[in-house]
């Protein structure tokens, strides 16, 4: 399941459930869409792949599985982006389809 995580590890904007901005990496780094778009260029820092839209967890709770239940993350991880090593990662990715990395 997935932790959905409060913020931007970049910018520590406020990423709730709802959120469209939230995007994820496979290991669920956590970005908004703005430093994903201008800043990483789809190429996640930690582990060089690439993102996807976050989904939201549900409000509703007719199947029982809904964020009252599975409340989101509490966890907050705040770590700007060290641009001179992410330089290194993103010249490596930045021109291979995420699904080839």
């Amino acid at each position: 399941m997935l932790e959905v995580r409060p913020t931007c590890e970049n910018c520590n904007k406020d990423l709730p459930n709802h959120s469209v901005d939230a995007m994820i990496c496979s290991f669920e780094c956590t970005f908004c869409k703005d430093c994903v778009e201008n800043i990483l260029f789809n190429v996640c820092p930690n582990c060089g792949g690439g993102f996807e839209k976050r989904p939201t967890r549900p409000v509703n709770c007719i199947t029982g599985n809904c964020v009252e239940k599975y409340p989101i993350g509490e966890r907050v991880v705040y770590k700007p982006v060290d641009k001179e090593s992410f330089n290194e990662i993103l010249n490596m990715f930045i021109d291979v389809e995420p699904a080839k990395r």
